[in-house]
């Protein structure tokens, strides 16, 4: 972890400690961050399940799988 020094409007990092229930500052902003990773994260899932038509195997994989070794 890297220290460092910010301006910070704390009204707002009260507020995010609510909806977070962190109980530091460090913990908010650590946790806010976290939120922001795992929500691009689930946005590119998203994304890919609508582009690819859905999660599990596709139709071909189902046959394949189907079929006798």
């Amino acid at each position: 972890m890297t220290k460092t020094s910010l301006s910070i409007d704390r009204e707002k990092a009260d507020a995010a400690a609510l909806v977070l229930g962190t109980k530091t500052l460090t913990a908010t902003i650590d946790a806010a961050l976290t939120e922001v990773v795992d929500a691009e994260r689930r946005r590119r899932l998203k994304e890919r399940i609508g582009r690819d038509g859905g999660i599990g195997p596709t139709d071909d994989e189902l046959r394949r799988l189907r079929e006798p070794s």
